[in-house]
């Protein structure tokens, strides 16, 4: 069975200094295999070395759910509910937070 997963709309990037700061992920759906497993892209921009980068999943019709934080400086939050299947690291030197997410089912599209 294909999966099509679109929903992921929201990110945000919260810094202490938030001048010129950008977020961009790649446009459109993605196809992928229940059971199996996506990675998401994302690509930030930071005028800080302290970033901050949140991963959040919104279902239609309904407010946006925070899946995970992630820190530059190596700490790390997962919300209850998305700790087993969601993962995502950052990297400095890419300026990257790509989320994966694994055993996939329909319910995550």
């Amino acid at each position: 069975m294909v999966l099509c997963l679109i929903i992921w709309l929201v990110l945000a990037v919260l810094c202490f200094e938030c001048t010129g700061d950008n977020v961009q992920q790649q446009p459109g759906g993605v196809i992928a295999t229940e059971g199996g497993l996506v990675t998401l892209s994302c690509q930030y921009n930071t005028s800080t070395n302290n970033a901050y980068l949140y991963w959040y999943k919104q279902e239609a019709n309904d407010f946006p759910k925070h899946i995970l934080t992630r820190y530059s400086f190596g700490s790390e939050d997962k919300a209850a509910g998305f700790k087993e299947k969601f993962d995502a690291s950052i990297n400095a030197k890419t300026q990257s937070v790509p989320l994966t997410i694994q055993r996939l089912q329909l319910s995550d599209s």
